[in-house]
């Protein structure tokens, strides 16, 4: 085999080699599905002619390694009228952590939503007819364990909700502890593998068992979607 000819097949060989790592790279970041409202309903009486929504995407992906993510949240008014001040609350729960919400404020430990571990506010002047807003959520998931996301959009006040998507779960039934990333699909019930391997952890009667804290009845009712206790926490948020 003459000389030329081997230098040409490694330099296909290494082009290869680039083009599955650009792929496999590619694979392994955030990948996005169809936005969707998902785990959403109207709460308080919007003003006539404002009809407020979020969406979430259908697929977020995890790094196995760092546990980070990042998403797209949106807010929109598909009704005849602009909204006024509002803001939306973007909240995590359990698993999920919600690091930073570009061009929003963290919200302060003693004001987040009965059992979640994060929240920010991002406040919005006005938000027009036919318009939408989005932000850009940086976060980790622990995928040994399930996460939720609650995204509620309010009066700039807070003392009312006008829609509340969420707490909604991301997970898969369908984990792959050794590969890079994680897919998860919006509104899936996350099946963490367990720390021992592959045997997926155990649930029902024996899990419901254990001894729940203050932290573990938290968390068990803020899985109730559209969980309201503004009545016994006025100040405190949703979700």
């Amino acid at each position: 085999m003459s000389s030329r000819r081997m230098t040409t097949i490694a330099g296909s060989l290494v082009t290869a080699a680039f083009s599955t790592v650009m792929i496999f790279s590619v694979t392994a970041s955030a990948d996005e599905g169809p936005a969707s409202s998902k785990g959403g309903k109207a709460v308080d009486e919007a003003p006539a002619g404002v009809e407020l929504t979020t969406t979430l995407p259908g697929t977020i992906s995890v790094d196995n390694s760092s546990q980070k993510t990042d998403l797209t949240a949106t807010v929109k008014n598909d009704g005849s009228k602009d909204s006024g001040k509002i803001r939306l609350l973007v909240v995590g729960f359990d698993g999920m952590t919600v690091k930073n919400v570009q061009g929003c404020s963290p919200i302060e430990e003693k004001d987040l939503p009965e059992g979640s571990n994060s929240g920010f506010a991002c406040p919005i002047d006005n938000l027009a007819a036919g318009k939408s807003k989005s932000y850009a959520v940086d976060a980790t998931f622990d995928v040994k364990k399930t996460g939720k996301i609650c995204l509620p959009v309010q009066t700039s006040d807070g003392k009312k909700t006008f829609w509340q998507q969420g707490p909604v779960p991301f997970g898969t039934t369908n984990p792959s502890p050794n590969a890079p990333a994680t897919p998860l699909l919006l509104g899936t019930d996350n099946k963490p593998v367990a720390p021992g391997g592959d045997e997926l952890p155990k649930t029902g009667v024996e899990r419901d068992l254990l001894p729940l804290g203050a932290a573990g009845a938290s968390l068990m009712a803020a899985g109730v979607a559209g969980l309201w206790w503004s009545q016994r926490r006025p100040r405190r948020t949703t979700c």
